[in-house]
């Protein structure tokens, strides 16, 4: 039996863009930079997004001082974090895991422009 693939066309869509964006520019660059690229991909392709969205932590009966920022969130159900960075870690991952923990959604892409290939991972969160 096959799995459904989360979010599939969306995914394929975002992916393809941070190809473009990849083969665009390459690697090199800081984060920033890649981060201004894809929102202008995601402007002229009508691609749906927030860009640094900001999540509050609900503890108990309160609200945590501290907000956590995903890079991009797509389609209103993707979280999209973007690195530049010699490779990945449990840091990167872990934040992943905690902005779909805190955002309610299911699945993240954790991306890396910092190679000559680019890297990406799909973080999907199980909801119980």
């Amino acid at each position: 039996m096959t799995e459904e693939y989360l979010y599939k066309e969306e995914s394929y869509k975002i992916i393809g863009l941070l190809f473009e964006v990849h083969k665009s520019l390459g690697k090199g660059f800081s984060e920033i930079v890649y981060k201004d690229a894809l929102e202008y991909e995601f402007k002229i392709n009508n691609v749906p997004y927030q860009r640094e969205k900001e999540f509050s932590v609900n503890y108990k009966e309160t609200v945590l001082k501290h907000k956590f920022y995903a890079d991009f969130v797509v389609y209103d159900r993707i979280i999209l974090e973007i690195k530049t960075v010699e490779c990945f870690n449990n840091a990167h991952y872990n934040q992943c895991i905690n902005y779909l923990k805190v955002s309610g959604n299911e699945l993240a892409f954790l991306v890396n422009f910092n190679l000559s290939s680019l890297e990406h991972k799909r973080i999907v969160r199980t909801i119980k």
